[in-house]
This record gives structure tokens, sequence and C-alpha cells, in this order.
């Protein structure tokens, strides 16, 4: 099916929608999805596998997981977001009654990365499908086992709430230029602003979850060991492809040493001795991704740096080896770049205000984590930074918080996503308010002096 034929599918059914998808009908609907979701999950496994080689426990945590956890949370708690809300008048509205009332934005479109097919398509779609709206997904092209998947599994709702279009630029480009009344972008921040810049000639709202250079910073009292099992596992699961995976780490010079002998013990023991044939480490997406990892590695140790563990790579099989950099400097391509990928530098520092400093002379980035068991040293680096989300001895996990926004700030993002924020980003809170008996009549023409004396009583009273 082309954009075009799913967009005039879904958008000519959006009266009956409004009329007919109150809350058990989403609900119903959100079942069904959970429902197909554990029909398929065989084929999810097998779809991942071969796109991106990812170890089944991977699987089920970070793609099957998310979606079925927002929807348990969402038809627990759907009623109280569809709730008409009243609100309390102003003195200046005394005698009138207002009230919010949420209402679907109309037809969407949920534009899908490859780093996390699977979830990242369906669970805005989840949002969607609770805030009354339909929608088109287009999954990414780079991840086809799974973007087949998708389309299987959204073929068992219930029909005309949505629709999958598969293809590569072309149908994005084809889509982008449709009238949606919401678009969700998930990716890059350079493709975020092509979104943003076609959402703008139809003045659709947007939802864009990008990425950046998610930073770690290591306090003097942090717990080395802990810090390295976290960091290791945010950073090398799924072959580091995650926004919100730890970029590069600042330690200080002190423990720069000690840290890394904890992050080569941690490392070990996740994925072994050869991480090739472990079954728990997975592969770059495809041969583009390989080399420009390959390349930035290679800039890097032309540059000067040091491989402090792995480095190993196989182009056949799409391997990368976690690697750890020292001695990175400004004006290597790994400091500019978002790395995305099993490459993390480790940098040692003695002054954190240089390295607040250095953070905010950058983009704001999508996470920001923290390791430190000094509480004021924690206030210092939350306060005086700006990114999308920030992680306290964790990583990673922020995401699963489904009583927290998820989302990012400036370069890094726009809007939020996840629980009532999800449903918030595909409805309009549309304010209704009602005259009983306020007193603006008092107000109205023909003017008078009396008219005038209330106007500035009523001025000096309120304004």
């Amino acid at each position: 099916m082309s954009g075009q034929a799913a967009f005039d599918r879904l958008k000519s059914g959006e009266a009956a929608r409004k009329r007919d998808f109150g809350l058990e009908a989403r609900r119903a609907a959100l079942r069904a999805l959970a429902a197909s979701i554990r029909a398929h999950e065989a084929e999810i496994m097998a779809a991942l596998a071969q796109d991106l080689h990812k170890p089944a426990v991977e699987v089920r945590l970070t793609e099957i997981l998310p979606v079925l956890a927002e929807i348990r949370h969402t038809l627990r708690h759907l009623r109280g977001w569809m709730r008409v809300r009243g609100v309390w008048p102003t003195l200046a509205m005394l005698g009138t009654r207002a009230r919010l009332r949420p209402e679907p934005k109309g037809t969407a479109l949920i534009v899908a990365p490859w780093n996390y097919p699977l979830s990242l398509a369906l669970g805005p779609l989840v949002s969607a499908l609770s805030a009354g709206c339909a929608a088109v997904i287009k999954p990414s092209e780079m991840a086809p086992a799974t973007a087949a998947v998708v389309g299987r599994i959204v073929a068992d709702l219930p029909p005309g709430l949505a629709e999958v279009v598969e293809g590569g630029v072309e149908t994005a480009t084809e889509l982008l230029a449709l009238p949606f009344d919401h678009i969700f972008f998930t990716g890059s921040p350079e493709v975020g602003k092509v979104v943003m810049a076609a959402a703008a000639k139809h003045l659709a709202s947007v939802t864009l979850e990008l990425g950046g250079k998610s930073p770690v910073i290591i306090g003097p009292g942090a717990d080395l060991k802990r810090a390295a099992r976290m960091i290791a596992w945010g950073k090398f699961a799924n072959a580091g492809q995650t926004c919100i995976a730890p970029d590069h780490v600042f330690v200080p010079h002190a423990q720069q040493a000690a840290f890394l002998a904890a992050l080569r013990a941690q490392i070990a023991a996740m994925y072994g001795a050869d991480p090739q044939a472990s079954g728990s480490f997975a592969r770059i997406i495809n041969a583009r991704h390989f080399a420009r990892l390959a390349g930035l590695l290679r800039d890097a140790q032309g540059q000067g740096a040091t491989v402090a563990q792995g480095g190993e790579m196989r182009e056949g099989d799409r391997y990368m080896a976690p690697t750890v950099l020292t001695d990175t400097r400004a004006g290597m391509e790994v400091e500019r770049q978002e790395l995305f990928g099993p490459i993390l530098p480790v940098i040692g520092y003695d002054d954190l205000a240089a390295v607040i400093d250095r953070i905010n002379a950058g983009p704001k980035p999508l996470a920001l984590y923290v390791f430190e068991k000094d509480r004021a040293f924690i206030e210092n680096v939350t306060a005086q930074t700006s990114s999308g989300a920030v992680g306290i001895n964790v990583t990673l996990a922020h995401y699963l918080h489904l009583n927290l926004p998820f989302g990012g700030i400036g370069n890094s993002g726009l809007g939020a996503a996840h629980g009532i924020w999800g449903f918030r980003a595909f409805s309009h809170e549309k304010p209704v308010l009602e005259d009983r008996f306020s007193s603006l009549a008092l107000l109205m023409p023909p003017y008078s002096g009396a008219k005038d004396r209330l106007a500035r009583l009523v001025q000096r009273l309120l304004g």
C-alpha cells in the first residue's frame, strides 16, 4: 500500500473514530495489540536475530517488554487520562465554569528507527491508540525482517486504526508531504530537522526523539565496580546502538586506572574473552554503519588515541568488539560525532567545573549519567547541566519508568513520550468555558463614565 492510500484510508474514518472510538474501544484495540505481539513472539525473535543479531534476552527486555508494559500501564490509567477535568476560575472569571476535554489530534504518522525497530514502532502506536488517533507506521528499511513482522502485528488490529507502509527514503518523503495531524519521529537530529520542516508545511505538531552525545561523569566517591557494571551494560547493549547509551565517560585522573580495570572485568564478565563468540552481543546494523564506526576508530588511533580494550573488527560479520579508548582529544571525530556504536572514550579530569563547561558548550544531550555517593556532587552536576534526563548511579533505566516522561531538549528532542505524556502527545486538551453568572455584561459597550470607573476598579483589583 502506498503512503497516500494508507493516509486516505485512515483519514476517511476520522469522524467515525471521534464518535465511536471511546474508552472501551481503545482498550480493546490495545488488548488486541498485546495479543498480537505475544502471538508473533517467535517471529519477533527470529527477525531481530536476522537484522541485528540481537540476543533473545535483549529482545525480551528491550523490544517486547517495553511495549507490553506500556499497554498494561495504559489500560490501568486510560479512564483517568480521558476524563474531562474541571479547573478553578480566576478572579476575573468568577461566575464561569471551565474544563479541559482531551480529544484526539487526528491521524498520525510514526516514523520508526532501525536500532529498536519493534519497540520504537509499536510504543508510539500505544500512545496514539490511547489518545484515539489512527496512525500510519513507517518502519525502518534497515531492519527489513522486523519491519515485516510489525506489518503482520498491526494487521491483527481492528480495521481503520493503523497501517504499515514499508520503504526507504522515497517512501518517507512521500509520507512527510501528507497533511498528518501529528508526526512522531525517532532518529537523528539531522533527519529530525527535515521532519520538522515538513511538518511546518501543514502546521502539524511533532514529537521528536533524537539523540546526542550522552556523557557520564564519575565522581571521586563513586563505587567503581558498580559504575563499571552499569556503564558496560548501558554502552554495549545492542552493540552501543542506543540513543541514550553512554557516549563517553569522564573519570577523575586518580581513579582512571582503577575504573578501566573494573570496566575490562565487567566486559569480560558480560561477553567473555571473545565477544564475537558470545550469544549476548549484537552486531552493527549494516555495512555502511560498520564503515562509519571503523572510520571513527581509525581516525582516533591515527591522532594518538589508545585502545585500552577491544578494537577488533570483522567486517563480514558486522562485528566490532566492545572498545574502550583513552587519550582522545578535541578534533577527533569520536569527540565530535554521536558514536552510536560499541566505542567508549574514557576521559580523565581534575576539575569538575571544566567538565560541566565542556558539556554545556555542546548540544544538549538526551541523557546524562552521574556516578557518585556525595549528594552535593550529584546536585551540582544536575543543577548546572541541561539534558533530556539524568540517571544517578544507573544507565538506560529511566526509559522504562512509565511515570516519567521520556524526551530530549534542544538538539536531543522535542516533546515527551510514554505513559500519560505519550497520551498527551497525541491529544489536544480542548478548553471549554461556560458562562453561568459572570458580570462580563457590565463592561460591554456602550461605554460610559460609570463603566470607565468600573473598569478602573477591576484593573486595580485584578491587574
